[in-house]
């Protein structure tokens, strides 16, 4: 009797199992997956067929643009005259309102990777003219004219286009006086169209300076000295930056040139000339 109490239970048996453990899968991010034409009315046939021509006419116009327009605005010479840095416009905007100690005035000019000489551009030369100046102070013209005539309560929205078709007149007429005299005195080259155009355009960052002291209404004396300030700042510019064109340097010219006594004296005079006729300029374009 004592054997049978003092007999220990069997051990317990656990079942083994006979299905697969199930292990959990980390969640992975699904690819894209086709887009869905059909939830925009369309299969994908007639999808791929819009996207294929849709290329298409970018292409063509791109090629039209090229074409018609290449040869007047190059685009690689609109990519040059846009390198800019923000360090290069300040001192740019500093060299327009006070051009009297600058030196040198020369352009710099770097070798191509084909072995050409080339002008560096804005970024590298605050010399050099770019676009990105004249374009935003063209805008900034038309705007502060606007302010202009709202606070003197006459603005009207006419105003805005009447200012833009001003400031484009006074650009081209600019353009063909230098253009024009540059034919008449053969200068070889002349300049590029876009340099001329750039040049042209400083004379807005004097006149928004003439119309901002305008706003401030200091008076007529000290807002007439501001006008010649800001004619005599932009006339000594061009005076000085024009005569690369008109007188190339022959150190720092791509082509070298000469100049005879009497040729160089009537360019110089023109110089001279251009720079006195920005008073005519510029006295249209501060009266808005």
């Amino acid at each position: 009797m004592s054997n049978y109490y003092s007999r220990s239970p069997p051990p317990l048996q656990h079942p083994v199992p006979t299905h697969p453990t199930f292990i959990p899968e980390p969640p992975s991010t699904p690819g894209p997956g086709p887009a869905d034409f059909a939830a925009w009315g369309m299969n994908d046939a007639t999808a791929q067929f819009g996207m294929h021509l849709g290329q298409s006419a970018v292409a063509a116009g791109q090629d039209y643009v090229q074409k018609n327009f290449g040869g007047f605005i190059p685009i690689s010479l609109l990519k040059h005259h846009f390198n800019v840095s923000n360090s290069y416009v300040i001192k740019k905007l500093q060299l327009v309102v006070f051009p009297w100690r600058h030196r040198p005035w020369s352009r710099k000019v770097r070798r191509s990777e084909t072995g050409q000489s080339e002008w560096q551009p804005p970024r590298d030369d605050i010399n050099c003219p770019d676009l990105y100046i004249p374009l935003m102070a063209l805008v900034t013209y038309i705007l502060v004219a606007a302010l202009q005539t709202g606070l003197q309560e006459r603005f009207h929205p006419q105003i805005l286009g009447s200012s833009a078709s001003r400031a484009l007149v006074v650009v081209l007429l600019d353009f063909l006086f230098v253009k024009g005299g540059c034919y008449l005195l053969n200068v070889p080259g002349s300049g590029q169209v876009i340099d001329l155009i750039a040049y042209g355009g400083y004379k807005f960052v004097g006149v928004i300076i003439t119309l901002l002291m305008g706003l401030i209404d200091p008076g007529t004396t000290i807002y007439s000295l501001v006008f010649l300030y800001a004619f005599a700042s932009n006339a000594f510019f061009l005076l000085r930056s024009l005569r690369s064109v008109v007188l190339p340097d022959l150190s720092s010219t791509t082509t070298p040139v000469t100049v005879s006594p009497a040729q160089r004296k009537r360019r110089i005079t023109f110089l001279f000339l251009e720079a006195v006729v920005q008073v005519v300029y510029m006295g249209i374009l501060v009266r808005v």
